[in-house]
């Protein structure tokens, strides 16, 4: 294991990384270009931990409907990519994993990553009392759609194999355990529930890790600090900030989500990473607010219960280059939610909401791996950063000991 390393990055994933580190007696550096932590993807995404719903984005079905998101046909789903060479190179590679056999190895080792991530969190917990919101109240997902339903099923059974445990519903099952669904004005076709899915707030768990990491730890942490460049010796890299300051370490780790992008090309890695952007906002809880995580799959909108409020997420931007809020993207978030569940939140009380650019990977999984003697990377975790984020810094503090 290395004595010292500097994790790049305070997000969910830099901040799980340089736990797993300096548990193991790393002396850890944290660098982080924003004024405070979780201030990208890790904001106020989701905040569903969903350690079973690891659905690869490539997929039969997805790859099918290309034309209609290429031409802007789907209000939930956009795909606008940049026409270079590294984008091209992500595209060829998402449409390649996006054969039935790749859609099913790729989901399925995101589940592996999954569980590993909930067994890292709980021993987390176990530990340390953190306050994040964080709760075990399951996961529902509702489909309209037959051959959608049918599918699901068949994933069902594969991931039962394999450590999940999910299961189908009918629509008055789904009711019974959820009955805010009542409130749907749409009817389903019935729904896939996980009990053992959970919840929390990643912009608060990130807050309440930082002190933790220094006081218990001793941890460094720098906040506006940018890294500009680095350099490995022998032995030991030298990273220099935009500041002018020179840090030495043994080990750098990249967790810098789709800030990474600026050093993976040194890294022959350019065309590794896509970003994915996302709306959500938070609202007072409505008069009958879901008790559980609720996903409507048609309309890929995200109910989560955090707190004593709803945060609801969704909308898909493949490509997108900025974090601004588009006004009309997120009152069609907001009008679409309302569809879906009209009464789980007091959606006249939204004030503003929010916008982030998610790392993608073309096979949805993320990339932790050893770059060079003295550089490892934690990088593109996509929609499902907050589940990962644990297992992934478990898998890296683990490759790090192998390499000592």
């Amino acid at each position: 294991m290395p004595r010292s390393a500097i994790v790049i990055g305070a997000g969910v994933v830099g901040v799980a990384t340089a736990y797993a580190l300096a548990r193991r007696g790393v002396a850890v550096t944290i660098l982080e270009k924003a004024d405070g932590p979780a201030q990208g993807a890790s904001f106020a995404n989701g905040a569903q931990l969903s350690y079973c719903y690891t659905e690869a984005l490539a997929s039969p079905a997805l790859l099918r409907r290309i034309p209609v998101l290429a031409l802007g046909l789907d209000p939930a789903f956009r795909l606008n990519p940049r026409l270079n060479v590294d984008s091209i190179g992500w595209l060829i590679r998402f449409m390649m994993n996006s054969t039935e056999g790749r859609f099913q190895a790729n989901t399925l080792a995101g589940l592996a990553l999954g569980l590993e991530a909930r067994l890292a969190m709980q021993e987390l917990l176990d530990r340390h009392h953190l306050d994040f919101d964080h709760e075990t109240p399951g996961k529902m997902l509702i489909y309209e759609n037959v051959d959608a339903f049918a599918s699901s099923r068949k994933m069902i059974e594969l991931k039962r194999k394999n450590g999940a445990v999910q299961e189908a519903l009918s629509p008055a099952e789904a009711i019974a355990l959820e009955p805010a669904l009542l409130a749907r004005k749409e009817g389903f076709v019935g729904a896939v529930y996980a009990a053992q899915e959970a919840v929390g707030d990643p912009r608060r768990f990130c807050e309440a890790m930082l002190p933790l990491l220094a006081k218990e730890y001793g941890v460094d942490i720098r906040l506006n600090t940018r890294v500009s460049n680095w350099k490995e010796g022998r032995k030991s890299v030298t990273l220099s900030t935009s500041a002018g300051e020179h840090l030495d370490a043994e080990q750098i780790v990249l967790c810098a989500g789709i800030e990474a992008r600026l050093h993976l090309k040194r890294l022959g890695l350019g065309s590794a990473l896509m970003a994915m952007k996302g709306y959500s906002f938070t609202a007072p809880r409505g008069e009958t607010a879901p008790s559980m995580s609720i996903t409507d799959v048609a309309r890929k909108i995200v109910f989560c219960p955090l707190g004593g409020n709803i945060r609801v997420a969704g909308l898909a931007e493949l490509g997108a280059r900025n974090t601004e809020i588009d006004q009309r993207r997120l009152k069609s978030l907001t009008d679409a939610a309302a569809a879906a569940l009209p009464k789980a939140a007091d959606y006249a009380a939204v004030q503003g909401g929010w916008a982030g650019l998610r790392p993608m990977t073309a096979n949805s999984l993320p990339i932790m791996r050893r770059t060079s003697p003295r550089v490892t990377i934690n990088i593109g975790h996509g929609m499902l950063g907050w589940t990962y984020a644990m297992g992934s810094a478990e898998r890296v503090a683990h490759l790090m000991e192998e390499w000592a």
